[in-house]
């Protein structure tokens, strides 16, 4: 009897500590859900507030450092009806473990770029070369670190738009096949799950096929080549205004990549001329033209910054307030058929990788050698032993869900009970079918779970005390018996 109340109360321990989010998988073309086997669709915005020119790491702070910055924004994000963020700037140095943990606990994936701006933190289009150091090597592998236990880590990008336009076409390709190659590498060594990394490609038509097709190509039999992406995105602004599924092109995307052998998806998109924004590309994005061959996309930007792709207005003290941008891009979410979204079974999951050859590039100037450049003095020992002082994430507790900062809706009206809702152990965020109101309390976007706290749990103490706990109400119930 007594072994049968521990065999319990390990069952409910279990039941505590699960994740909010399962961990996705790359099949062939497909994002998947490693549980259901369902195909996912990212369906997501760029979160950088303060912009790549805020990025200071010297400052101790990033865009996933705040724990009551990433609240506000999870809170809004979740009643959005986003899934995924995608995160330009984070410093290894860093401690992400509370923001990472609210993104989990609403089903909020998270997509990192391992580089940066500053110098030495990343590929320098115009001197790859020079740049491609197990320095820099050593800063990416600690953002791997720093990220590859989160659960909703989803995967990383080796490079944006490092190959730009036809002179950087030819001696940048090989550099971001050496990096993706480099990570892939050391994901493999040093994390418990496969994390994906991928290319986030200027979408420059000239140069646009060129660079998916070297880098899905594979040097080997098959798709195991370390240095193939293990997806391919595109930042993408064609579909402007009130457009169509012809005036804005995608008809000529979709024809262009229906042959792909990795996920494809928009890791930006969201013309902001003319303003206000109608995101009227998001049913077509995600309707029966497009999702067959692409797998979503992030809506630049959460924030507002000087470049005014913003929906969200954020003040130095802290508050927020909506912008109508934000309300039309709701509005268009609730549109979408949740079904379609995430409970489908994924199709393309037996493509082939094309063989690395010249006969795949069309356009002179582009790099035609698939010979990778060889790793840089030492960084061969941080692939094989790891590197110094290695960062350590972990899912932690959250304990406050309400929003602390005044939020305002787009009408100026101050939204009350704002807060995230932790999710049941297996979903992801999805769109609601509701809108913010200003003088209603903020409910829950897909769950009817509790807002008080989440059920995410993490650490020795934590779990010997869970486990105590539990152990004490069966001891408790053997003698009652």
């Amino acid at each position: 009897m007594f072994n049968k109340v521990i065999q319990v109360a390990l069952l409910a321990l279990c039941a505590s500590t699960a994740l909010a989010v399962q961990t996705l998988e790359i099949k062939g073309a497909d994002f998947v859900n490693s549980v259901t086997g369902n195909r996912f669709q990212i369906v997501g915005v760029a979160y950088q507030p303060g912009g790549q020119s805020g990025y200071d790491p010297s400052s101790g702070v990033d865009p996933l450092s705040n724990g009551t910055v990433c609240l506000r924004d999870a809170a809004l994000m979740q009643q959005l009806g986003v899934n995924a963020i995608r995160v330009y700037n984070v410093s290894p140095d860093l401690n992400h473990d509370l923001c990472a943990s609210i993104f989990n606990a609403v089903g909020i994936y998270m997509l990192l770029d391992v580089n940066s701006p500053l110098s030495g933190e990343s590929i320098d289009r115009s001197n790859p070369s020079g740049s491609y150091t197990s320095s820099y090597l050593n800063r990416t592998f600690a953002v791997v670190e720093a990220f590859k236990s989160y659960p909703n880590t989803l995967l990383f990008f080796s490079g944006n738009e490092v190959i730009n336009d036809l002179p950087t076409s030819g001696p940048n390709p090989p550099y971001m096949r050496a990096v993706t190659r480099d990570l892939k590498n050391y994901i493999a060594k040093h994390s418990t799950r496969s994390i994906p990394v991928g290319y986030s490609a200027a979408d420059v038509r000239e140069i646009l096929l060129d660079t998916w097709n070297y880098l899905q190509c594979t040097t080997g039999s098959d798709a195991s080549d370390p240095s193939r992406v293990d997806l391919f995105a595109l930042n993408s602004y064609s579909w402007c205004g009130d457009s169509s599924f012809t005036t804005s092109g995608y008809d000529v995307l979709v024809s262009d990549f229906s042959k792909t052998t990795v996920p494809v998806f928009f890791s930006e998109y969201g013309c902001n001329k003319p303003s206000p924004r109608v995101f009227t590309e998001v049913p077509a994005l995600y309707g029966p033209l497009v999702a067959p061959v692409l797998s979503g996309g992030l809506v630049y930007e959460f924030s507002q910054e000087d470049s005014n792709f913003g929906l969200v207005t954020i003040n130095a003290d802290g508050s927020a307030k909506l912008l109508s941008d934000y309300d039309a891009l709701q509005k268009q979410y609730n549109t979408l058929n949740v079904t379609t979204l995430q409970s489908e079974a994924a199709q393309n999951t037996t493509v082939s990788p094309p063989q690395c050859s010249s006969s795949l590039i069309t356009n002179k100037g582009f790099a035609t050698n698939f010979t990778i450049p060889s790793l840089p003095d030492g960084a061969e020992d941080l692939i094989n032993n790891g590197i110094s002082n290695a960062p350590v994430g972990k899912i932690v507790t959250v304990s406050d869900t309400k929003v602390t900062p005044q939020v305002q809706g787009s009408n100026g009206q101050a939204i009350s009970n704002l807060a995230i809702t932790p999710l049941k152990d297996d979903e992801s965020n999805t769109p609601s079918g509701q809108t913010q109101s200003a003088s209603t309390p903020t409910s829950s976007t897909t769950s009817s779970a509790p807002a008080a706290t989440t059920s995410k749990k993490s650490g020795a103490s934590t779990l010997q005390a869970s486990l105590g706990a539990l152990l004490a109400v069966g001891l408790l119930a053997v003698v009652l018996l």
